[in-house]
């Protein structure tokens, strides 16, 4: 499959409110989108960046947010992909879920847990990179916070697509977007950052500023900040090739162990 269309979905999440949230994506899906592979929803969009994982956190195959998201998923015949409050075997995760419409789960456990907001203390984390295979493409999801970790999501030749779902607060929206263009050009890949927009239940605001990028770190689209906004955006696996033939810096780079 050469295109593979995604729609990042940026927009604001009530806070810790799980009926309130399905019920505005549902809404929200239904108004914005017709035909697409991939639909990218905020991290912890069901809640919001709660730090109460006693609460909400549910099962980590059968809860109803990864219910809906299942739902969703046969309904536009689309990959839905976002991360949820998961509890699996006594330990809470905050865990990107992948749902695709032939009922198929994979999910990736963030790996760096955000300490500087006490992250760590509510949440294990991830010792697994996930990579998926999805229509001819390789695609690799990431968690907020991760994308400041280059190590973590070094392109060793084995993706094509990188994503990251986020809660990433305006005061640090700068270095949110010279990030995401390091990742695309440094990886030779395309990069999606899909950031919620909003106040959260502790007063903390985010611009949203999500972006599709190309191989060279250039925008296919910038969604609108402080707004709700949701995009399709085409990636071309053909110039995905050729970018890379012309420009073959992924020969030339580190060998390394990644230790976890």
């Amino acid at each position: 499959m050469d295109e593979l269309r995604i729609t990042p979905v940026q927009t604001h999440l009530a806070w810790e409110n799980k009926g309130a949230n399905l019920m505005h994506f549902d809404n929200l899906l239904d108004e914005k989108i017709s035909s697409t592979d991939m639909i990218v929803l905020p991290e912890m969009f069901s809640t919001g960046f709660s730090m109460k994982p006693e609460q909400f956190a549910e099962d980590a195959l059968k809860g109803e947010t990864v219910n809906w998201m299942l739902q969703q998923a046969e309904r536009f015949g689309a990959v839905v992909t976002g991360s949820v409050i998961a509890e699996d075997r006594g330990k809470y995760f905050n865990r990107l879920i992948w749902a695709q419409p032939d009922g198929k789960l994979l999910h990736y456990d963030k790996r760096h847990c955000f300490s500087y907001a006490g992250e760590h203390k509510h949440y294990d984390r991830g010792t697994e990179r996930l990579t998926i295979d999805y229509k001819g493409w390789r695609i690799l999801p990431q968690v907020c916070y991760d994308l400041r970790f280059p190590v973590w999501s070094r392109n060793t030749d084995d993706y094509d697509v990188l994503f990251y779902v986020a809660n990433w607060p305006q005061k640090r929206a700068f270095a949110w977007k010279q990030l995401l263009v390091a990742r695309a050009i440094e990886n030779l890949c395309y990069t999606v950052g899909l950031n919620r927009v909003g106040a959260d239940g502790n007063g903390i605001e985010h611009s949203g500023d999500s972006l599709v990028l190309n191989p060279a770190g250039k925008p296919l689209a910038q969604l609108t900040p402080h707004e709700t906004d949701v995009r399709t955006v085409k990636l071309s696996k053909f110039e995905l090739v050729e970018f890379r033939k012309r420009y073959g810096f992924l020969n030339d780079r580190d060998d390394f162990e990644l230790k976890v």
